[in-house]
């Protein structure tokens, strides 16, 4: 029909999951020159799985009345009010732009949140939370209930870039590059930048595989994801004294008790194969030789907490030799590197009854440089493949922000926590850092475009080292370097790109003026 520029397959996109504003400069109160007139005047729209408008860190208290340039609507849903710090909200789910599984509140909080003082995950790294530009404003879309598609994607794209926000912040994206004319979120870009607007994406929770990172395009600032100064550990003590040191984010307290210790291995029904019992596999473990016992298991990628608690393990120790940050659990758990295993093993295997507890985990702070995540999805890029991506690299590990209390902390049945606080990792944590950074330089230099403030980012940031010995572990995993956001207010040099220089790039990949048509949406030569 007439009107209608493109028809691709409507894909499924996944959603990509403090003290990290202090780690990168970026200091509370009056030790960070801020420009509020500006920073008040900025909106930031939040592309994501929605958002909890009752969060303390969307309290309208002390903001005066939205931006004029606001044209954007509050329309989410029952039950949903927006404020003068929650701008606008639009939904594409039909569920309302209410946040049911803390993802969008947690993103949102981190871009642009309020300064809330004296928070927590019951007790763990307690402290002040609060976004690069707290005194930003904030339109929320809601494209994911879970999965998000490409439709409602590309319908947010072009409701936000109509309501007049001054950035988007999008960490959503597949599990490797499309064409740039499949990719939603690169079409939807490529308009926000002609309009003047910057994207900021994630760059995916795939690597360390080389090739994977899904966000390609050039008119994007890909966001990958690395550790700060802190970090939670949880320890194991074992029944001669022994301590072993292992991650997690674990809020339970065994008072020192300590319990009976049993191998996935030794606790398996006969029906199930010797290697299936090791990694705890659904339907393997023997309540009766469970129950009331701290169970070990080597996690693999399937691994189901759920087949433990259900089978009444007081808690658990995993081995994952390649999981290099700490996840929240719903039981007492620590997770070991492969030689505090072995030797828990071993201890296991030589003790008539042998018995541990696991503590509380504590947050240790450290001096050493960041390191790329080993989720943080690694370039080269596989459709521009002279174009480095990812572009840049931030906090993305072990973040405490804004969480829905309508969720859990973790994904298993058996967690009835709810909480207005939590603590997740992925791109997704890294890519709302970057655009708060992204804000606050635009604050300062409100005149300049999506690519002056893009390559500003990049050209100041810091040096990293490669983590490993594959060439995946360089720049293909951090790009540009770590970003700083004191240095990126003031460049000295900054590279200008506009929408014809892009189209030439296209052209430049061999694009046909019916292709072309698809991304930029008018007719080229």
């Amino acid at each position: 029909m007439e009107g209608v520029v493109s028809v691709f397959p409507n894909m499924n996109l996944k959603l990509q999951t403090t003290t990290s504003w202090d780690f990168m400069g970026l200091k509370e109160g009056k030790r960070t020159k801020r420009n509020p007139t500006m920073e008040s005047d900025t909106i930031i729209g939040v592309i994501d799985g929605g958002i909890t408008p009752e969060s303390e860190s969307f309290s309208d208290k002390g903001f005066g009345p939205p931006p004029k340039k606001w044209k954007g609507v509050c329309s989410g849903g029952e039950n949903f009010a927006c404020n003068n710090k929650l701008v606008g909200a639009r939904d594409y789910t039909k569920r309302g732009a209410r946040d049911y599984d803390g993802h969008g509140t947690h993103t949102a909080s981190t871009a642009a949140g309020n300064v809330v003082p004296d928070i927590s995950f019951f007790g763990l790294g307690n402290g002040t939370v609060r976004g690069g530009v707290p005194a930003s404003r904030i339109a929320a879309y809601k494209v994911c209930n879970y999965l998000c598609t490409s439709a409602a994607v590309l319908a947010a794209f072009d409701d936000a870039i109509a309501d007049g926000v001054d950035l988007i912040t999008i960490s959503i994206g597949g599990d490797k590059a499309s064409e740039y004319e499949r990719d939603p979120i690169a079409i939807g870009a490529f308009h926000a930048m002609a309009k003047g607007i910057l994207t900021v994406n994630s760059a995916g929770n795939n690597g360390p595989k080389a090739g994977v990172v899904s966000c390609v395009a050039p008119w994007i600032l890909t966001v990958a994801a690395s550790t700060t100064n802190r970090g939670f550990v949880t320890k194991v003590v074992l029944g001669d004294g022994k301590t072993l040191v292992g991650k997690s984010v674990n809020t339970f307290d065994l008072k020192g008790k300590k319990y009976p210790l049993v191998y996935g291995k030794s606790a398996g029904i006969s029906a199930c194969e010797e290697e299936s019992a090791k990694e705890c596999k659904t339907g393997c473990l023997d309540p009766s030789l469970v129950k009331g016992k701290i169970v070990l298991c080597r996690q693999s990628e399937d691994f189901d907490i759920n087949e433990v608690l259900s089978n009444g393990a007081v808690a658990a120790i995993l081995v994952n030799p390649k999981k290099d940050y700490a996840s929240v659990s719903p039981l007492p758990l620590s997770a070991l590197s492969q030689d505090e295993f072995e030797s828990l093993v071993s201890y296991i295997n030589s003790t008539k009854f042998p018995q541990a507890t696991v503590l509380r985990s504590e947050a240790i702070f450290n001096q050493t440089s960041p390191k790329v995540a080993s989720f943080s999805s690694r370039g080269p890029n596989t459709i521009a493949v002279d174009l480095l991506k990812p572009d840049i690299t931030a906090p993305g590990v072990e973040i405490l922000a804004a969480y829905s209390p309508d969720s859990t902390p973790t994904e298993s049945e058996f967690d009835t926590r709810h909480v207005k606080f939590s603590v997740m990792s992925g791109t997704s944590m890294s890519c709302p850092h970057v655009a708060g950074v992204a804000a606050y330089v635009k604050t300062f230099n409100p005149k300049w475009s999506p690519s002056m403030i893009h390559s500003a980012i990049m050209t100041t940031a810091w040096p990293m080292n490669a983590t490993g010995t594959d060439f995946a572990s360089t720049e293909f995993a951090y790009g540009a370097g770590h970003v700083d956001p004191i240095a990126a207010t003031n460049p000295g040099l900054v590279y200008e790109m506009d929408k014809a220089d892009h189209i030439d790039f296209l052209c430049g990949l061999n694009y046909t003026a019916d292709t072309l048509k698809l991304i930029s949406g008018e007719t080229i030569t």
